[in-house]
């Protein structure tokens, strides 16, 4: 039937009025939420369906395909015995990131009694449009995020290919992208008679990678000959590719911010939760900001409190030593080593926990255990695209434990990274149920797993790995605050204000918890927010000056070429400036303030006053002996004088742009710049 209403049901089955117009964001009796749940009709009859269309009485089609629930609340309709279409959707849960998930079914019996299978967690923003294809988005994308997209993809071909649904990779119009994310619109069956290899994925990507960006086009395209050309192995093609994406990434300054804070609650006895860092962190900690941690702990009291700090504890400890040895590395290490690491330290934190159990003689529910969500920011040396060396490869490893969450949010959307260890998720990853299904369960939310409460060998973990290549928030926390899905609906209210730069990471702590206690308030709530940024910070333009030492060098050399230009001046040969001296003189000319100046300092820089020092047209001719030098002395006296403090602070907060900087002087100058803090 064709609607003349567009209207959609409050999900509060206690509201009294609960029908409100499409788009508004609160209920107009009892101010809840509206969810506004788009969908995904999959198959060749929805897409025969014009807009404007009400299918079932409840789905609205908003555009081809693109379906919107008007009553939310209520369970989609699902017959007992599931589809075998469906199976697929249920068995690759853990991959719901980057994977669309079934939803339920709709019977469209006007033009056809055959039901409709209907998609969530699809590529479709809050206002109902589709994300765009790589293809769409190619060109305008940085060099890091074409090859960060194309990696993704190769970590899905192993997962899809073992469900015969490899196919779903090589759709063009199927492959979105959310930003950095890459994101399927649905899952396609690869035909019994066809078989699929690298081969095929290489001949997919050669055709973007003909337009990809210069500085990482080379290597793309080695890439791609190989999969295309010869029987190559996935795993030769994941390490060159993973040795690309590492190389373009740190090319990137990367700046960290981060805190964290755990709170009681308004009605609990203790504090069962704890988190890393917290207010009474050691600010001078090696780890920070570079580990964050929230752990909820579970057991009672001297039973939740004691798992969840003997975790933090022990994974700080292991972490500082997993750290250490990655230093002393002289290539990045694999990702899949830094998995395995990450993986075995939480199975150490798991015996610990469970060993303290046993000698406690706890059984049962009395056994003490805790969740945990933790990401660790390695900061790897890896030579960049364009030849340098960086410090940093911008990579972030996330594990998690049962129902704590991370979040990552930027300007435009909040993505959920974690997956939850609970009965509902245990039932679709079995392939028993769907998720709106298994959420009338009364244990839906009871933990399938956590720390401490079995021996290691029965926890099944999963580390994933990102690389960090926009600006953004990374947001832990417990179920203290994620509950009543209050994460999605507060984000922009609570982290935009900190990307803005109006707030800062420790206020947007308090901020968020303060809103946990007032709008859930059952439990205690830990919260850990890094503050990522990778664009460069707008800074009230200063001329820049080198460190004394430099200058001093740069003098000294100066001495030296004027002795030479007196020898050959007397000669009666003549000489051009050399190449230090006009480099000097050029600074406040040619000095781009685009070289990565992240001088993340807490001051007020708009209050200070802005130094520039103009050089005398004179100097840019060739000097006469002596008049020159003095200048020259002057003016260098008058730079470090002004802004040599300035650069002491650059070096010491971000060491990798200052660096850049340096390796534009002459090299015998160059030698005198810091390696690194």
């Amino acid at each position: 039937m064709i609607s003349t209403q567009l209207i959609i049901y409050c999900i509060n089955p206690r509201c009294n009025s609960p029908i409100n117009p499409i788009g508004d964001s609160v209920c107009a009796t009892c101010q809840t939420p509206l969810v506004h749940r788009y969908l995904w009709a999959t198959g060749s009859l929805s897409a025969k369906i014009s807009p404007g269309t009400r299918v079932a009485q409840r789905y609205e089609v908003i555009s081809p395909q693109i379906w919107l629930d008007t009553q939310p609340g209520l369970s989609p309709d699902a017959p007992e015995e599931l589809p075998t279409e469906v199976i697929p959707y249920l068995r690759l849960y853990q991959e719901r990131l980057h994977l669309p998930q079934a939803y339920g079914f709709a019977s469209n019996f006007e033009e056809d009694t055959t039901d409709i299978l209907l998609l969530e967690n699809v590529p479709i923003d809050e206002r109902g449009n589709i994300y765009p294809t790589i293809v769409e988005a190619w060109e305008q994308a940085t060099a890091v995020r074409q090859v960060y997209w194309l990696w993704q993809i190769l970590q899905l071909w192993t997962p899809l290919s073992e469900l015969g649904l490899s196919r779903s990779l090589l759709v063009v119009d199927n492959l979105r992208v959310q930003g950095w994310c890459v994101r399927l619109v649905e899952l396609y069956q690869t035909p019994a008679d066809e078989k699929l290899s690298l081969r095929n994925l290489g001949e997919c990507w050669q055709f973007w990678v003909a337009s990809a960006k210069a500085s990482v086009a080379k290597g793309l395209q080695k890439i791609v000959q190989q999969m295309y050309e010869t029987e190559v192995e996935l795993e030769t093609i994941n390490i060159q590719l993973n040795n690309l994406l590492l190389a373009s990434a740190a090319e990137l300054p990367l700046v960290l911010k981060v805190a964290g804070s755990t709170d009681i609650g308004p009605i609990m006895a203790q504090n069962e939760d704890a988190c890393y860092p917290n207010p009474l962190s050691d600010l001078d900690e090696p780890l920070l900001p570079h580990l964050s941690i929230v752990c909820d702990g579970i057991g009672g009291h001297e039973g939740g409190e004691v798992a969840s700090r003997l975790a933090v504890q022990s994974v700080k400890l292991q972490i500082r030593a997993l750290l250490k040895e990655v230093r002393e590395q002289t290539v990045p290490v694999q990702p899949e080593l830094l998995q395995e690491q990450l993986e075995a330290s939480l199975r150490v934190v798991n015996n610990l926990i469970s060993a303290r159990n046993n000698e406690q003689k706890r059984q049962g529910k009395e056994r003490m255990a805790t969740t945990i969500v933790m990401a660790l920011q390695v900061p790897q040396r890896v030579q960049t695209s364009t030849g340098w060396q960086s410090n940093n490869t911008h990579e972030l490893y996330l594990a998690n434990v049962g129902d704590s969450r991370a979040y990552w949010i930027t300007r435009n959307y909040c993505q959920l990274l974690t997956v939850d260890d609970d009965v509902a998720t245990r039932e679709v990853r079995f392939a028993k149920s769907l998720y709106r299904k298994a959420l009338l369960r009364a244990d839906a939310s009871a933990l399938t797993q956590a720390l401490g409460t079995r021996d290691a060998e029965s926890l099944r973990l999963k580390v994933q790995r990102f690389i960090v290549e926009e600006d953004g928030i990374l947001l832990l926390c417990s179920d203290g605050l994620s509950d009543k899905n209050l994460v999605e609906q507060s984000w922009q209210d609570y982290a935009i204000p900190v990307l803005r730069g109006e707030l800062t990471v420790e206020d947007a702590v308090c901020n968020w918890i303060n809103l946990a206690n007032e709008k859930n308030g059952h439990d205690n709530t830990s919260v850990v927010l890094t503050y990522c940024r990778v664009s460069p910070e707008y800074l009230v333009p200063v001329t820049p000056a080198l460190p004394e030492e430099i200058i001093e060098a740069a003098i000294q050399e100066e001495l030296e070429e004027q002795e030479k230009l007196e020898e050959l001046e007397e000669l009666e040969e003549p000489i051009s400036f050399t190449e230090t001296s006009q480099a000097l003189l050029d600074l406040d000319l040619d000095l781009d303030l685009d070289l990565d100046l992240d001088l993340d300092l807490d001051l007020d820089l708009s209050e200070e006053p802005v130094l520039s020092f103009e050089i005398p047209p004179t100097l840019i001719k060739k000097p006469k002996r002596g008049k020159g030098l003095v200048m020259l002395g002057g003016v260098l006296a008058l730079l470090v004088g002004g802004t040599s403090l300035g650069l002491f602070a650059w070096w010491q907060i971000n060491p990798q742009g200052f660096q850049q900087m340096c390796r534009q002087l002459p090299q015998r100058v160059q030698q005198l710049c810091p390696s690194g803090k």
